[in-house]
């Protein structure tokens, strides 16, 4: 029997074969490739583009505008590991400039900014699409191809020891910037080979070969007579190229040092001093090392992580990179490069830029995206969820609510105050998130939306947040569950010594925004044990088929019959009002409401249906309060505050406590914890109903 580890050796082979990830030809089998799929010679733009399509697209509804989303944010291939949750905008705003850029519209010629405060996201969708390059360049519809010189034609005159010692013993050499294998046809009739083997304008390639080649190209001609085709037959081989950030081969990341210890040829790469007495002259390109980023980079992108903070040296560099896609190493010759350029910075530093006149060739070529916090409560919650769930998070439970929470008040940092002075903080958190208010449309969100063009770009940080909940998780080890009031907690002490929050005036309101917080997690968990309490589905049957026998009744000026006594009876208006008055139903309003229910009813008939009271929401809740109400007294919540509880009222209290844990999600210790706040909340209530 085969071992595991052949087996799926066996299987790693076929996927390679499969994709042609090994492949290795001579160029007129290039060619043939070429021909087949012209698509293999895109340049970076396109290629990113394309990868980024390749994922698909769905449509998703933001407080109700249709937008198209790229799922390959959704980072399915590491199974959302680094997802980007909402942001939908700003994303479509990237893949738009990427979909321009690829079309050669003139954002190729641009560094792309990701712009945002602290934990915005700008870093996570660089890597995602650094990653997401990796894998697209090992797939067949990614493939892209790279040219290997003969070490012996790259050091023509040199005695085998010497071109041992060059090549690192090795007989084929790579090209040291992984160009385009079709810059081996000369200019001068490149256009006219590509339209006899494609079709016009099928394909450009643009730009000469690097210093490296360049000088192998010339050196050789003289030996081969111009019979250029006979040299690139007999020393260039043409091999599949896979990118790969750690191998540095066409995924760069470059991240400043301090001031003194920065080095433009960092971005450039630099003479090999080794090489230079062997070779006779440090400005032969054979002696340098083209380790730059800029040169690891081509033929896929670079990341600058923090570009506002380069050295004004270095802005020269990057100028002539994105305009003119050409870089000026030291001592060589200036070469091409192939790459996207991708920075990301905060606030503060791009503030410095618009103020610091020397930087405003970079900001002529710079497009930038604002990567803004998330706004949407659910969003926010998913990034929380990522990393505080039951797969990761052992020997704890985490009680419902608990990310919700957080989540609540984070968001509510990044919200401008409404200027509509009838809609409180809170209100507009909860139109964001997709709930419908009295007197507010879609349109009117969108307004909400056009008012706060900045909102999201302040604020506390996703990673506040998870920091604080991480404390939580093991600042209690004798506690089973972590509940919200312990997240808020954590998240309430740690802002004394937030290193980011400066004006103490931002410290106190964002301690205020607590309060909203525990008022809607007191108002949350009061509906969850209101509707434990009133889950007995017979009772509320009961209930709904007794009102709806008098609502009917009521609107058709008849009478009720009393299915003890026997005798019909007028309406029964107190039980109607003690129900409608549950959902805040005016007297003035009450035949507008019971209307309502009776035609709904009537639709329903129409159409052979039978009414059902779970699917209108409204009297679904009104019903539950009522029965609340009525079976509250018996249950004796507030028994629950009391050391001693009676048996009888202990099994009542234990149904309602199944309940919380079968149907939203309690542990034993959170169900009654929430319980005796619960009880807690309504003994406050009766006491003060009594003063």
């Amino acid at each position: 029997m085969d071992s595991l580890m052949q087996k799926h050796s066996e299987r790693f082979a076929r996927l390679a074969e499969e994709s042609g990830q090994f492949w290795t030809g001579s160029f007129d089998e290039y060619l043939e490739i070429v021909k087949k799929d012209p698509k293999v010679t895109r340049n970076a733009f396109e290629r990113i583009y394309d990868m980024v399509m390749s994922a698909g697209v769905e449509v998703v509804e933001e407080n109700g505008e249709t937008l198209d989303h790229c799922k390959f944010f959704n980072n399915s291939a590491d199974n959302g590991l680094d997802a980007i949750f909402g942001l939908y905008k700003p994303l479509r705003d990237l893949v738009n400039v990427l979909k321009s850029a690829a079309h050669g519209y003139g954002t190729q010629k641009r560094i792309l900014l990701l712009h945002g405060p602290v934990g915005s996201s700008k870093s996570t969708i660089a890597r995602l699409l650094k990653k997401g390059l990796e894998r697209y360049s090992a797939t067949k519809e990614g493939a892209l191809y790279a040219p290997f010189l003969r070490a012996s034609a790259c050091f023509l005159g040199k005695d085998q020891d010497m071109v041992r010692a060059l090549s690192g013993g090795e007989e084929w050499m790579p090209c040291p910037m992984h160009e385009e294998p079709l810059h081996f046809i000369p200019l001068e009739i490149r256009e006219k080979v590509l339209e006899e083997l494609l079709g016009r304008g099928k394909v450009m390639i643009e730009g000469e070969l690097c210093p490296f080649c360049q000088k192998v190209w010339e050196g050789n001609m003289v030996e081969y007579g111009g019979d250029f085709y006979r040299f690139i037959n007999e020393n260039v081989r043409v091999r599949r190229l896979i990118l790969s950030e750690r191998n540095r081969i066409g995924i760069g990341t470059f991240q400043p040092k301090d001031e003194k210890n920065q080095d433009s040829t960092e971005l450039t790469g630099d003479i090999n001093y080794r090489n230079v007495p062997i070779l006779g002259k440090d400005s032969d390109p054979r002696a340098f090392n083209f380790d730059g980023e800029f040169n690891i980079s081509n033929r896929g992108m670079v990341e600058f992580v923090e570009l506002l903070k380069l050295e004004v040296a270095f802005l020269y560099d990057l100028l002539g990179a994105s305009q003119e896609h050409k870089i000026k190493p030291k001592k060589i010759a200036q070469m091409d490069i192939d790459t996207v350029i991708i920075g990301h910075t905060n606030e503060p530093e791009y503030r410095k830029l618009q103020n610091n006149e020397f930087m405003e060739a970079l900001r002529d070529r710079t497009v930038k995206i604002d990567i803004p916090y998330v706004t949407t409560l659910d969003h926010e919650m998913s990034i929380y969820k990522k990393d505080f769930n039951p797969a990761k998070v052992k020997g704890k439970h985490i009680a419902p609510h608990t990310l919700e929470v957080a989540a609540l008040w984070a968001v509510l940092t990044r919200l401008e105050v409404p200027k509509n002075a009838s809609l409180t903080l809170l209100q507009k958190l909860k139109l964001y998130n997709g709930k419908t208010l009295p007197g507010f449309t879609q349109d009117n969100i969108q307004e909400l939306r056009a008012q706060s063009l900045t909102e999201g770009m302040r604020g506390i940080s996703p990673r506040y947040c998870q920091d604080r909940i991480s404390n939580a998780l093991v600042a209690h080890p004798e506690a089973q569950c972590v509940n919200p009031f312990m997240v808020l907690m954590e998240i309430e002490d740690g802002l004394r010594h937030h290193p980011l929050i400066t004006s103490e005036q931002d410290r106190k309101a964002y301690s205020e925004l607590m309060s909203i917080a525990k008022e809607e997690y007191e108002v949350i968990i009061k509906n969850e044990v209101q509707k434990a309490i009133s889950a007995d589905e017979d009772a509320l049957k009961r209930l709904c088929g007794n009102y709806i026998d008098n609502v009917k009744a009521y609107t058709q000026n008849e009478k009720v019959k009393n299915k003890f006594t026997g005798q019909t009876e007028a309406a029964d208006e107190s039980l109607m009002r003690s129900v409608e008055e549950k959902i805040d139903i005016s007297v003035a309003k009450k035949d507008d409401f019971r209307r309502e229910i009776m035609n709904y009813i009537g639709a329903l008939s129409i159409d052979g249906k039978r009414f059902d009271y779970k699917t209108n929401e409204r009297l679904l809740r009104a019903l539950e309060l009522k029965l609340f109400e009525d079976q509250k007294d018996s249950i004796k919540l507030a028994s629950l505050v009391s050391v001693v509880v009676d048996p009888e009222t202990q099994a009542k209290i234990d149904v309602v406590k199944s309940r919380l844990i079968k149907n939203y999600g309690y542990d034993d210790e959170s169900a009654t914890d929430v319980l005796r706040y619960v009880a807690s909340i309504f003994a406050r209530g009766e006491s003060t109903k009594k003063k």
